[in-house]
């Protein structure tokens, strides 16, 4: 019904966690004193006034992240509510993306300014990078996101990919749906090299010390912090670095981190292309980490296809202005899609990785993957 894995990385297990753990959480919602909501939630909620007569509300796409909502009908779903015995009740209303939700009231610098576009974080940046039906954007950032529109169809995944919505521009408008891969471990990995192995004092230094070697001389890291998320789910995951030898140095670990992010990515593509019988194409890409030309020429490579990196990176605040702009007669759905999210100041990273070289370097990249499983259990 909601097109997502029984996860504690949904909202829904954390709300029965609360309801069954936290007395003074159990008690409020008894006494009709207790809310539930996403983050875009609280923050609509404020600035339409609090508790002086705020909008309790969400939009399609972040309710379908809470594994309540019913895709299908784009309500919350009784019977998943009945089975974790959670009030209806607590729920905000169901909008769709792009629609005049209420105005801002006092208190607040811009009082007056109507609230008219509401998307979750990805489904944003599809609406940015102008996604029809059929086209894929991967965002990078602490984690790495990829989504595929499938239009108005819903598309059940045999390849441990999500089903979701991909937007809804308009209390009358198509649903367009989508297939999702999250990867929990992309940004944050080199976070890691920065905080806890202090091989780099800055993000930006990975990219400089990986062009210091010409590859990863033999070694695959392999991102499984606390499991591994699509395609695999698994929890048994823990993170391995293999192939060291006494030639490995800083460079190489450095370039291991990022090739790591690449391949997740080319998995996930690789499902949602199985799924969605869709062939590779160009790859839209955008995010914090888009920066990286080296992160992007080895995305290309592995992919062996064309990744784009259009000039605006932050896609998100993008998509969510075009959906509030949709609203207020700003401009037609037409005008946002009619570029195709392309412009001429786009950067194109093209793959130059021989055939060969490619194919091998994903099957040691498996053959790390599989190192990873069952390890959850190690004595310390």
């Amino acid at each position: 019904t909601c097109g997502l894995p029984i996860s504690t990385y949904f909202s829904a297990l954390k709300i029965l966690w609360l309801l069954e753990n936290v007395d003074a959480v159990k008690q409020a919602v008894k006494t009709g004193d207790a809310l539930f909501g996403t983050i875009d939630t609280w923050l609509i909620w404020n600035l339409t006034g609090g508790i002086n007569g705020g909008l309790h509300v969400t939009d399609v796409s972040n309710a379908s992240r809470t594994m309540l909502m019913n895709i299908k009908t784009l309500d919350w779903d009784k019977a998943t509510l009945e089975a974790l015995k959670i009030s209806p009740g607590i729920l905000p209303k169901i909008v769709s993306n792009s629609e005049v939700i209420g105005k801002i009231e006092k208190g607040w610098p811009i009082t007056g300014i109507p609230i008219a576009g509401c998307l979750g974080d990805q489904h944003a940046a599809m609406v940015g990078q102008a996604c029809r039906k059929g086209e894929a954007k991967s965002t990078y950032g602490t984690g790495a996101f990829i989504l595929l529109n499938t239009g108005e169809e819903i598309v059940k995944s045999k390849h441990g990919l999500l089903t979701t919505l991909a937007y809804k521009l308009g209390p009358n408008a198509p649903t367009n749906y989508a297939l999702e891969g999250s990867i929990a471990i992309a940004g944050a990995a080199v976070q890691w090299l920065r905080d806890s192995l202090g091989i780099i004092k800055s993000a930006k230094e990975i990219e400089e010390l990986a062009l210091k070697v010409e590859s990863a001389g033999g070694v695959y890291f392999v991102p499984a912090f606390n499991g591994l998320f699509a395609p695999w789910w698994r929890d048994d995951a823990r993170g391995v670095c293999i192939g060291i030898t006494r030639f490995t140095n800083r460079s190489h670990i450095a370039r291991a981190v990022l090739e790591s992010m690449c391949f997740q990515v080319k998995d996930v593509l690789d499902s949602m292309h199985k799924d969605a019988s869709q062939k590779d194409g160009k790859q839209k890409v955008d995010g914090g980490a888009t920066v990286n030309n080296l992160l992007m020429q080895i995305q290309a490579d592995l992919l062996g296809s064309p990744v784009v990196r259009p000039a605006d990176i932050e896609t998100t605040a993008l998509g969510a202005a075009y959906a509030a702009g949709l609203a207020i007669g700003v401009w037609k759905e037409g005008e946002i899609f009619a570029s195709g999210g392309t412009s001429k100041t786009d950067t194109t990273f093209r793959p130059n990785l021989e055939e060969s070289l490619r194919k091998k370097k994903l099957e040691s990249w498996g053959k790390a993957v599989e190192r990873t499983f069952d390890l959850a259990d190690l004595s310390i």
